[in-house]
């Protein structure tokens, strides 16, 4: 059964939002986890519109802070998945500040990670290829490879790692 294709930009997502006092921290720069936020949730878009069913997040590779974003700025957030397995997907979200007063933009941060399908028993099901157009897609899909590999080596390590872990409480 040849399941179907589609175009990145099929997944494509977009969220503008201005930073609020409230969103800021001691630093007065836009709290890490609230961008985090977004970028999980915006990405899990993009992975539900590959796929059209239940899609969860079984990594997060990396969250690259590259600049801050500051009160003055709007935050803008692009998402889309560059590359697909069997029943999982790596989707990329590109975080873009904009000072709102002189309109200089700067690639704030940027981030992979991967969804996984789920059928209504939530067991993994396939999904379509997805088919890359863009000069940006393209180098995206095709060092998806060695990002795939990379996260398989550390998920393995992390359930090594994890034997070693303790689950008692410090106060039992």
């Amino acid at each position: 059964m040849q399941l179907e294709t589609k175009f990145s930009k099929e997944t494509r997502c977009f969220k503008v939002s201005r930073v609020f006092p409230t969103d800021v921290n001691n630093h007065d720069t836009l709290f890490g986890g609230k961008l985090m936020s977004y970028i999980d949730d915006i990405a899990s878009i993009s992975a539900s519109k590959l796929c059209r069913v239940t899609a969860v997040t079984a990594s997060t590779d990396s969250v690259d802070f590259l600049h801050p974003i500051r009160p003055t700025d709007s935050v803008s957030l692009e998402s889309f998945v560059t590359w697909t397995g069997k029943s999982s997907m790596e989707v990329f979200v590109k975080v873009i500040r904009e000072d709102l007063k002189s309109g200089e933009r700067k690639i704030a941060a940027t981030a992979f990670l991967t969804f996984v399908a789920l059928d209504k028993h939530n067991k993994p099901i396939p999904v379509p290829q997805v088919i890359p157009e863009t000069e940006e897609e393209r180098k995206l899909n095709e060092t998806a490879e060695y990002r795939t590999k990379m996260r398989k080596g550390r998920r393995e390590e992390s359930k090594k790692f994890a034997d070693y872990l303790l689950t008692r409480y410090p106060w039992e």
